[in-house]
């Protein structure tokens, strides 16, 4: 509909597995090499998972299409089989002659007996299972006795499952532990970030037959922040916001477009019962304004002073926080074990309680009911919520509780907030229970994912060198309050509205004291930084002497 508006030759953001379209990002060369690992002389038994929509069937169909000659493929796409289903279907894939009444240890002989033959004639044979999350334990002990199949040299069947996180939970059971320790190579593809979802959106547009930039850099910022870099809901949302702009006749797509399409198309896909977990934390990640109270007190010297009354708020949310929490006293604790902890509350039970406590600590009582839609529920303030991936050295620079999502022995996902981090010990809000735990006995449950809630003037995500707003005054003097820490090149201009030349100087002064990118462009990670830096009461902190030392 929209293709000849502009110029493509075909759809650019089809949710097909087309092999074409597929954007090598450093995470997917990682896992093809995994692939191709399994199909080596040397390979044997490889593990593939990913959350819903982050390419794995794409990827596989890329990796088809590299096999070498002298490699047969039998490919499963419906693992929900019986035993004797999954050895019919593996001969079938290679060719095999069979007959539908031979039992499964017969097929099992004629299947042994065709893989010697390949041996002998140089060829190897691989099985691939998509979704393999859906095999049964029967298929799973009988995939298992298929890696008995082998000379005294080589495995004669090599074999890839691909399949959802659920895979490895369910491959960690004590039953399936022979099965497990036979995996010789495991890879877990993550969603892009966010440089690579701007680059996937420019490759998939090149591939359609445009160069040219169809999204403004605000609108690919919004497509990775609904999206949280998923494949296939960049595409879901890109798709409907070339359509949108075509309706509005404009050659270019902008943020509100992009906002507009992700609306639609996440409400349905919602109303279609798609699993909010699998396709990540996206409705986490949206970055919209959180309403609360006072918070406009950041940027009192723009927009008057509140400064108190604020203080007063945050004190007033906290305690009725403690009215809705169990009653804990100051630096008391529940003594109880972490797994125990995260096994009392769901995973939607232990995001709401995460959320309402970490914005009490904003001084905002906003009761949330919805936890897959946490951050947009709440509009009205200039609060943001961002989910990154990091480590403990990230979450120190940011000096922000933080919500931590966390994983179980088994798979499933929790939420805890991280209150403090002092030295190598944390101290966690699971539920509504506290515990101070090492960092060492926490990073089996924690991947390095967490949700940063973060302030920003007039709710802008970038302030421009070149541009003129209350918000650059804002800035000027932000880092007028700073500077016995920072060189001011050049005094203020009479008005300071305008991002001159000098102010850019200064904020590349900041960003390289604080090793950022030093382009003087006010992004996210600036703002948060110079937020923390300020030393305001009204921001809560991880630890006290990080703001000390500034």
């Amino acid at each position: 509909m929209y293709t000849a508006f502009f110029g493509l030759t075909e759809l650019p953001f089809s949710i097909a597995p087309d092999p074409r379209f597929l954007f090598m990002s450093k995470r997917h060369r990682e896992a093809l090499a995994h692939l191709l690992y399994g199909i080596q002389e040397g390979g044997g038994f490889v593990q593939l998972t990913g959350e819903v929509g982050t390419g794995k069937t794409t990827l596989c169909r890329g990796f088809l299409e590299q096999v070498p000659e002298n490699v047969d493929v039998a490919l499963i796409l419906n693992p929900r089989v019986s035993e004797k289903g999954l050895v019919s279907s593996i001969c079938d894939e290679l060719r095999i002659d069979y007959s539908p009444q031979q039992t499964l240890k017969e097929l099992v002989d004629v299947l042994n007996a065709h893989l010697l033959k390949c041996h002998a004639e140089g060829s190897r044979s691989v099985l691939i299972i998509d979704e393999a999350q859906n095999l049964s334990s029967g298929v799973l002990e009988q995939i298992r006795l298929l890696t008995n199949l082998e000379t005294n040299r080589d495995k004669l069947l090599r074999i890839v499952l691909i399949g959802q996180p659920e895979l490895g939970a369910m491959l960690a059971r004590k039953e399936l532990r022979q099965l497990q320790q036979r995996i010789t190579a495991r890879y877990h593809l993550q969603p892009l970030s966010k440089e690579e979802t701007c680059q996937y959106i420019k490759y998939r547009l090149a591939v359609a037959g445009i160069k040219r930039t169809l999204f403004a850099p605000l609108a690919l910022n919004r497509v990775y922040r609904y999206s949280d870099g998923i494949p296939r809901l960049i595409n879901i949302i890109c798709d409907r916001a070339l359509l949108g702009a075509y309706t509005k006749e404009s050659w270019t797509v902008g943020p509100r477009v992009v906002t507009q399409a992700a609306k639609e198309v996440l409400a349905k896909e919602s109303s279609k019962h798609f699993n909010l977990r699998r396709w990540g934390y996206s409705a986490a990640l949206i970055v919209t304004f959180i309403s609360g109270i006072g918070v406009a007190g950041l940027f009192a010297e723009v927009r008057g002073s509140v400064g108190q009354s604020l203080q007063g708020g945050i004190v007033w949310a906290q305690e009725k926080w403690q009215g809705w929490a169990p009653r804990i006293l100051p630096g008391q604790e529940t003594k109880k074990d972490l797994a125990w902890m995260l096994s009392q509350n769901t995973e939607d039970e232990g995001k709401l309680d995460a959320f309402n406590y970490l914005l009490s600590l904003w001084g905002i009582v906003h009761h949330i009911d919805d936890p897959n839609r946490a951050c947009e529920s709440i509009q009205t303030s200039r609060l943001y919520c961002l989910t990154e991936k990091g480590g403990w050295q990230n979450l120190r620079r940011y000096n922000r509780p933080v919500i931590l999502k966390l994983a179980t022995t088994s798979g499933l996902h929790r939420y805890a907030v991280l209150q403090s981090l002092i030295g190598d010990e944390a101290k966690l809000l699971i539920g509504k229970n506290t515990q101070t735990i090492s960092l060492k006995a926490l990073e089996p449950y924690w991947f390095g994912e967490f949700i940063l809630v973060w302030s920003s003037p007039a709710g802008v995500e970038q302030i421009v060198p070149g541009t003129y707003s209350d918000e650059v005054l804002w800035l000027r003097r932000r880092l007028n309050g700073l500077d016995e820490r920072i060189d001011a090149p050049t005094a203020d201009t009479d008005d300071g509205r305008y991002f001159d030349n000098a102010l850019k100087l200064r904020v590349i002064s900041f960003q390289r004291g604080r090793s950022l990118r030093d382009d003087g462009i006010v992004d996210i990670e600036t703002l948060i930084h110079l937020n923390t830096a300020l030393h305001s009461p009204v921001i809560p902190v991880l630890t006290k002497s990080a703001m000390r030392s500034g």
